[in-house]
């Protein structure tokens, strides 16, 4: 019980930081907001209403990943190092394949909602 204790205050202190530090993460989060809502207008199904608003969340995983990448890449030396920059440009490009994937399902529901598919 006290391990499962620690890991809560460890994910809260995670998000905590995420939203103090990261202005992406806090425009993420927005998101988030607004998918729960519009996920109810727009999914055709209970199911397709969990997947909009997973993709969302799958974006914010995404995002705490790569700020962790940041953190400790930045942490490791401030020196510009070519490794380094290529190793955050890909967890940046983890989070633009993960936004647009997001993008995709929900311009593929609304094209379902309107009868278009």
């Amino acid at each position: 019980m006290l391990r499962f204790w620690r890991a809560t205050l460890n994910t809260r202190n995670g998000l905590a930081f995420a939203i103090r530090s990261e202005q992406a993460f806090r425009e993420e989060l927005a998101a988030l907001g607004l998918a729960l809502p519009l996920a109810w207008l727009i999914g055709a199904s209970p199911m397709r209403r969990v997947e909009l608003i997973a993709a969302v969340v799958l974006v914010l995983i995404i995002e705490l990943l790569n700020t962790a990448i940041e953190k400790l890449a930045d942490r490791l030396t401030t020196d510009p190092d070519p490794q380094i920059g290529r190793v955050k440009d890909m967890g940046s490009a983890a989070v633009g394949v993960a936004l647009v994937m997001a993008g995709l399902f929900w311009l593929f529901a609304i094209a379902e909602r309107m009868g278009l598919i």
